[in-house]
């Protein structure tokens, strides 16, 4: 465990924060200041103001993302706003640097009216290749990714919803293969029914999950089709049902997961569940039930939580990186459900490949392989964006949203390989 002053001397140590900018071309003598500023600086200026898509070629522009917030939802600390944001905006900017090699600015917006938040960032286009939503609260992030979606010509993903969802559904599928279920017959009990909950429900209704088993409990209880207070975005997976708890949702539920609050969950809960029940219980730092009190209670479960500590950790570092690295290096015009679910069932499938010793170095475990405690792959695997970046390029170019294709697929991963062997 880390201590506050641990923490705080991180961040205050000269340089101050996590990040700085550093120049990519020469600058040592009067021809590098004449190519980088003036004159030389005005013929790519010329070459895009002929063609805005030229932005891609003579600037970083293609490989920067803009990771933006109001602060809203931050973490598990709320609405805390944008300048206390700014710690966990940089920290964001360093793990795309550090697993996919993007460069990222950290943008702290102080405007919590959505359509406000929209124009401003819509008015940043020219600056990125794409957008990283982060820590905006619910029900407005879900106006403000669609708007964005809609209105810019870049990919934006909201990771708060769509990280969790894509890592989250990755360890469904191995999970449910492990038990011998099937995305068909399972009943899927959350806790939560915001930003998260929703995109791993919408996700894994996509992986085939029945709507009518998924249920949702927010702070009022159950979302049932009697409520008269349930927005479109909750309203999707209200139920017809008598049960109006969660302790009424979680019987006979073969997966709960909670993406909420922790100590929701107790034993009793756990052991009227279905026999291997599968468990995520994601909040942060402290999940709905502690590991140890969950595998007392049911030594047959497959559980995950968002914690380091333990088996089966869901971090978004899985996802994004990745996912970006893939969407960018096509050009993609927007991360749709064909790029999110090609990113789940790649992370499902490199869960099953051997582990290469560097792992278990990094880990410092001896043995790991496929099973209840190993259903996605650890976050520090260095193979996760050379294998699931190449996945959501295809299915970028697939779908119709890649307006610079990759030809040889085969050679980008092999490149991508190269480009993270480096560190």
């Amino acid at each position: 465990m880390i201590t506050k002053n641990e923490a705080l001397n991180y961040h205050e140590i000269t340089p101050k924060g996590k990040i700085e900018i550093i120049a990519t071309k020469p600058c040592a003598t009067q021809k590098d200041l004449s190519l980088a500023y003036t004159p030389g600086v005005a013929e790519p200026c010329l070459e895009i103001e002929k063609d805005s898509d030229n932005s891609y070629r003579f600037t970083a522009r293609g490989n920067l993302v803009g990771v933006i917030t109001n602060g809203t939802a931050v973490l598990g600390l709320g609405n805390i706003g944008p300048y206390a944001a700014k710690p966990v905006m940089e920290g964001k900017a360093v793990l795309f640097k550090k697993f996919a090699n993007i460069d990222a600015f950290d943008l702290e917006i102080k405007e919590s009216d959505p359509d406000r938040f929209v124009e401003i960032v819509k008015s940043l286009e020219p600056t990125f290749g794409g957008i990283n939503l982060e820590d905006i609260k619910a029900p407005e992030c879900f106006y403000i990714e669609r708007r964005l979606t809609m209105e810019l010509n870049i990919p934006v993903f909201h990771d708060d919803q769509h990280g969790t969802a894509v890592i989250s559904g990755a360890a469904l599928l191995n999970s449910l293969e492990i038990t011998g279920r099937n995305t068909k017959n399972v009943k899927i009990v959350f806790s939560g029914a915001g930003a998260a909950a929703i995109a791993c429900a919408k996700i894994f209704h996509r992986l085939g999950v029945p709507r009518e088993n998924i249920f949702l409990c927010d702070r009022k209880g159950l979302v049932h089709q009697d409520r008269d207070d349930i927005e479109p975005e909750r309203g999707f997976f209200a139920q017809k049902t008598p049960g109006r708890t969660l302790a009424d949702a979680m019987r006979d539920a073969d997966v709960f997961v909670g993406v909420s609050s922790k100590g929701l969950v107790t034993p009793t809960m756990l052991k009227s569940m279905a026999p291997n029940a599968i468990v995520f219980a994601l909040a942060n730092p402290d999940p709905e039930i502690t590991y140890p009190e969950a595998i007392q209670a049911r030594p047959d479960i497959i559980m995950a939580t968002g914690r380091s500590d333990y088996p089966n950790q869901v971090n978004n570092v899985l996802g994004f990186p990745a996912i970006f690295r893939g969407a960018l290096d096509v050009g993609a015009s927007t991360i749709n459900e064909e790029m999110k679910i090609a990113a789940s069932l790649a992370l499902a499938k490199l869960a099953k490949e051997p582990i290469p010793a560097k792992v278990y170095t990094l880990y410092q475990l001896k043995e790991i392989s496929f099973g209840k405690n190993y259903i996605i792959p650890k976050a520090l695997d260095y193979r996760v964006v050379p294998w699931v970046a190449p996945e959501v390029a295809r299915a970028a170019m697939n779908s119709g949203v890649a307006k610079r294709p990759i030809a040889d697929l085969a050679k980008y991963r092999q490149e991508l390989e190269a480009l993270i062997a480096k560190d």
